[in-house]
C-alpha cells in the first residue's frame, strides 16, 4: 500500500510552453471543428488574442512535467497504473505562446478493495507568465497491488 505520510507534498514544478503546432494537432486529434482552435484570424475574429487552448489541453501539458521520480518514492509500478479520473476548473483563458506554470502536489492518497487498488489523486495548480491562476487541474491515478 502508497503510503499515506506523502499526501500535501509537493512532487514538481515546471513550465511549459503551449505551441501553436501543438495545439492545432491536439484540437484535430480531439474532433474539435471550431475555427478558433485552427486559425488566428478566426480567434481574433472570436475575441481572442490568439489561438486559445482547447478546454483539455492541459492535462497533455502536465505529461511534460521532467521527472516522475515521484512514482518510483511512492513504490508506484508503472505497469500497474490505470487512469482513473480527471477533471478540469478553468479560471481564465490561456492561449498559444503562453508560458504556464505547473505546480503538482498529492491530495489524497486512499485505497478500496481491501488494499488492492491504491488511489492517488494529484491537484496541479496551472498560472500563466503573468502569474494569473489559469486552472486547477485533478487526476486520480489508481495502483493495482500485488
Amino acid at each position: 500500500m502508497i503510503d499515506k505520510k506523502h499526501i500535501g507534498r509537493t512532487i514538481g514544478t515546471f513550465k511549459a510552453t503551449a505551441e501553436a503546432g501543438q495545439l492545432r494537432f491536439f484540437a484535430k486529434a480531439v474532433g474539435e471543428t471550431n475555427p478558433i482552435y485552427f486559425d488566428e484570424a478566426a480567434a481574433r475574429e472570436a475575441g481572442h488574442p490568439g489561438l486559445p487552448l482547447p478546454p483539455t489541453f492541459l492535462f497533455s501539458l502536465e505529461f511534460q512535467m521532467p521527472s516522475n521520480a515521484w512514482r518510483d518514492e511512492l513504490g508506484i509500478v508503472p505497469s500497474r497504473i490505470l487512469h482513473g479520473e480527471e477533471s478540469f476548473t478553468h479560471h481564465r483563458m490561456a492561449y498559444a505562446g503562453d508560458t504556464l506554470q505547473f505546480e503538482v502536489r498529492i491530495a489524497d492518497i486512499y485505497d478500496k478493495k481491501g488494499g488492492a487498488l491504491d488511489f492517488v489523486v494529484r491537484e496541479t495548480r496551472v498560472t500563466n507568465q503573468r502569474d494569473e491562476h489559469v486552472a486547477d487541474l485533478r487526476s486520480v491515478l489508481v495502483h493495482r497491488n500485488g
